[in-house]
């Protein structure tokens, strides 16, 4: 079997590891932060990843990916539990008025959820158990090593063969396999540029988000009420409330990057007057504070592959997760399609063997990077594409012209006003927001379209209540 370097041992990382090693590669994990992390339950308080910006920054785990894990990696799911981790059901978050009673079928909402250094605990503390993992802390990359120089490679018509990395101080470790899990922020082009590879093609451009979050504890026992979806959108905000582990929550207000007028949010008397504007949410600030507001900007939306034209840029590397495609993380999908795209790394694997990646490394680097444009980046394209339309939605609140007219953003609103009214339709629209089904395919049941328009067609631009830009201003302006 195969010798494979993991960079990075974020949660993608440490899954892409466990789900290798469990197919009997070796596999060791490079992580540059040296802190190693405590038992799960005491993450929050006392573990500090300085390489990762959205590290106490509010997370949420999507029923695929619960679904997935409890295939693949069970084990990660109980020490998350074992840590105070909250199972939750999605559905039956929203009032009984909007879902009706319960169905077959209906265990497909749920999921188990958990803030960041918890569930990166967890999943670290199961790798350690896990058979052919290696962790090493403390370790950063700053190259690649080549077998042979790069342009030499290309001037015969071939690509770069990737032997492993090269380490701070120098040292050499090779691999017979590198897999980038470095995240959004992965240097990938750059350390092939460095060696005379071409770069990866990449898609580029900011996400156009600003996110204003705050965490919050219990003071009951008890989390909020949730009266709505997680995810909701209002005039010039979409509020996101999430519970978490041990009794937390977090909530975010998400604007534009460019809307000036609500910088002011990162105030916490200005965030907090913004919230109690919005009546299915207000209620969520009656917590205990335990951060201040924590502001995520500076994100883009970035999509890279590893062949370009049909011919790899190197091989011996692949890219997996964020370092391979990131988005608007406010649809809480990355981790979903991270351990997806995991899984489709192990199926080509064992699909061309590991006898391929020394003697034909290129078939894996053309197989990987074909099965992950079939199965994975349609996932990144509906994604990127929710945040093209939600951006030049907000831009309209704020008086920006031009808007184009999409049918497809208008099917998904009409879907959602409809949703409140139509326990089918409540259904059909988490399958959508979830990444459960794809709208496509929601759309082409019997009756839904009929339904969809009948309900919802007509419907406010934003039917769920809260501020118009005007108040919402006022408000934040004390």
């Amino acid at each position: 079997m195969a010798k494979i370097l993991v960079l990075g041992a974020g949660l993608c990382g440490l899954s892409t590891a466990m789900l290798l090693a469990r197919d009997g590669h070796q596999v060791t994990v490079l992580e540059r932060d040296p802190a190693a992390p405590p038992e799960p339950a005491q993450a929050w308080e006392a573990w500090e990843r300085r390489g990762v910006n959205q590290f106490r920054l509010p997370h949420v785990m999507l029923p695929p990916w619960r679904a997935r894990m409890e295939r693949e990696l069970p084990e990660v799911l109980d020490e998350v539990l074992a840590a105070g981790g909250l199972r939750l059901d999605t559905l039956a978050m929203l009032p009984e008025s909007r879902r009706g009673p319960r169905r077959d079928g209906d265990e497909r909402f749920a999921t188990v959820t958990a803030r960041r250094p918890v569930l990166e605990a967890a999943a670290a503390a199961v790798a350690d158990r896990t058979p052919g993992v290696t962790i090493r802390r403390g370790v950063a990359v700053t190259g690649l090593l080549a077998d042979s120089p790069a342009r030499a490679c290309a001037a015969e018509g071939g690509a770069a063969r990737i032997r492993g990395v090269l380490a701070a101080g120098g040292q050499a470790l090779r691999a017979d396999l590198v897999v980038d899990c470095c995240g959004r922020r992965s240097p990938l082009g750059s350390w092939l540029e460095a060696i005379g590879a071409p770069r990866p093609a990449e898609e580029r451009e900011d996400c156009g988000f600003f996110y204003y979050a705050r965490h919050f504890r219990t003071r009951t026992g008890e989390l909020p009420r949730a009266e709505t979806n997680m995810l909701q959108h209002y005039n010039s905000v979409s509020v996101l409330t999430l519970p978490g582990d041990n009794g937390t929550w977090s909530v975010v207000l998400t604007t534009a990057s460019r809307d000036r007028q609500l910088h002011a949010l990162r105030q916490p008397d200005r965030w907090d007057a913004a919230l109690a504007r919005y009546p299915l949410a207000a209620h969520w600030r009656d917590g205990e504070p335990i951060t201040g507001v924590d502001v995520m900007a500076g994100l883009e939306d970035r999509h890279r592959r590893l062949v370009v034209e049909g011919v790899p840029v190197a091989t011996g590397v692949v890219a997996v997760g964020d370092a391979w495609a990131c988005t608007n993380p406010s649809l809480g999908r990355g981790a979903s399609i991270g351990l997806l795209h995991a899984c489709v790394l192990r199926d080509v694997l064992r699909d061309v063997g590991a006898g391929d990646i020394a003697g034909d490394p290129e078939k894996l680097v053309r197989r990987f990077d074909e099965v992950t444009a079939a199965v994975v980046e349609p996932l990144y394209r509906t994604t990127l594409w929710f945040d093209r339309s939600r951006l030049a939605e907000v831009a309209a609140d704020v008086g920006a012209t031009g808007q184009a007219d999409d049918p497809r953003w208008a099917a998904g609103k009409a879907l959602f006003a409809a949703s409140l009214a139509d326990q089918d339709l409540a259904r059909e629209y988490l399958s959508v927001a979830l990444m459960l089904s794809p709208a496509d395919e929601v759309f082409a049941r019997p009756g839904v379209a009929e339904r969809v328009m009948r309900l919802g067609a007509h419907a406010p631009r934003y039917p769920l209540p809260g501020p118009s830009r005007r108040e919402l201003l006022a408000a934040i302006s004390g």
